[in-house]
């Protein structure tokens, strides 16, 4: 069995890499942060030139139709960026709930629009305090009530994905009367969240049902693919620090300690990795394995972004919680990523009572 990437997998990761070099460096992230942007918008259009944005979506609907091994290399490379585009929320929420559970129709007006980032997405499930995937939003007919929140990337996505009563979805276009969107405090300025109010908006039910634990499954993948990526830059981005930096009389990476600090994020952060190649082999292949490799994989990359970007900072000393140094880039999206889709605790729950061939309760 050939636990490695493919050769097309890699060249896609170097593309997706070879882009975000160039067009999102930490220089670019400090300016949308001074300048209040929340988002990289040309960084967007690039990624929709490049196909990127429909690597998973159907051809028929204007997608590349790939699996979740290529996303994973792409989200990879946006954590390892710490890119201030909406992708998680836009393709591997919004974009999937529509493909798993829309009709024809809901599939033929937005996946297009969505793969080729003429549109943007969100997935509202949270609604504040209380279960991590709440129902209390109402669809009644064709008209939504109700409140969602915190919703990463509202203020600038078209429609929403909403989590109902009853634990289906609901498509609600977020340019018309009846939808109010309020900005909530965040700490990763590089991802706003919303509070989003309904008031007898026009939605639509999404037919399928019973497609929540398996959307969350597959985001959790793509979550720690994020976390791996991110959690390597920070590696890297203090191993070099390290090599340079020079204190009473010797390099600061000559000291055992420091070393013993970076081997163990490396080690991690390998770990994270392993898990989330299987747990996109399980997405791929639909496996009674997938919701245990998903809780696993995210787990592993909480443990190893946290690490990494903590370690990060230690090793950069006072200067590295300055604005100037780049090191709070990865903190901050460690910190939200860590809670986004569920909290550590909520993901150990769920590896422990999944059982092949079964799916957990999201709710």
């Amino acid at each position: 069995m050939n636990f490695d990437l493919s050769d097309e997998q890699k060249m896609l990761g170097e593309q997706a890499r070879a882009l975000l070099g160039d067009l999102s460096p930490f220089d670019r992230l400090r300016g949308l942060i001074d300048s209040g942007a929340e988002w990289d918008e040309p960084l967007w259009r690039a990624l929709a030139e490049m196909g990127f944005l429909g690597v998973t979506i159907p051809e028929e609907y204007g997608g590349l139709a790939l699996g979740a091994l290529d996303l994973g290399v792409i989200m990879e490379a946006l954590g390892g960026a710490n890119a201030a585009v909406p992708f998680m929320s836009s393709i591997v929420l919004a974009a999937e709930a529509i493909r798993l559970a829309g009709s024809e129709a809901q599939k033929a007006a937005w996946l297009p629009k969505l793969a080729s980032g003429e549109a943007i997405g969100t997935f509202a499930y949270a609604e504040g305090p209380g279960p991590v995937f709440a129902t209390g939003a109402a669809l009644q007919g064709d008209r939504l009530n109700g409140s969602k929140g915190p919703v990463a990337d509202a203020g600038v996505a078209h429609v929403a994905v909403i989590l109902v009563a009853g634990g289906g979805f609901a498509i609600v276009d977020l340019d018309q009367p009846g939808v109010t969107r309020t900005r909530l405090d965040s700490f990763d300025q590089l991802r706003p969240h919303y509070r989003i109010d309904f008031a007898d908006a026009a939605a639509e039910a999404l037919p399928g049902v019973g497609k929540l634990d398996r959307l969350i499954d597959g985001a959790a993948v793509q979550a720690a693919f994020e976390a791996v990526g991110a959690a390597d830059a920070c590696l890297h981005m203090a191993r070099d620090y390290a090599m340079e930096r020079q204190i009473f009389g010797r390099l600061l990476g000559g000291y055992q300690a420091i070393k013993h600090k970076l081997a163990d994020v490396a080690v991690a952060t390998e770990l994270a990795r392993s898990n989330a190649y299987y747990g996109g082999w399980a997405v791929e292949a639909s496996s009674d394995d997938l919701p245990a490799a998903a809780a696993a994989a995210r787990l592993s990359g909480i443990k190893c972004f946290e690490m990494a970007a903590r370690e990060n900072l230690q090793i950069h000393g006072g200067i590295g919680y300055t604005f100037e140094a780049n090191c709070h880039f990865y903190y901050r999206r460690e910190r939200m990523l860590a809670v986004h889709l569920g909290n550590r605790g909520f993901w150990a729950d769920r590896l422990l009572t999944a059982q092949p061939g079964s799916q957990t309760k999201a709710a």
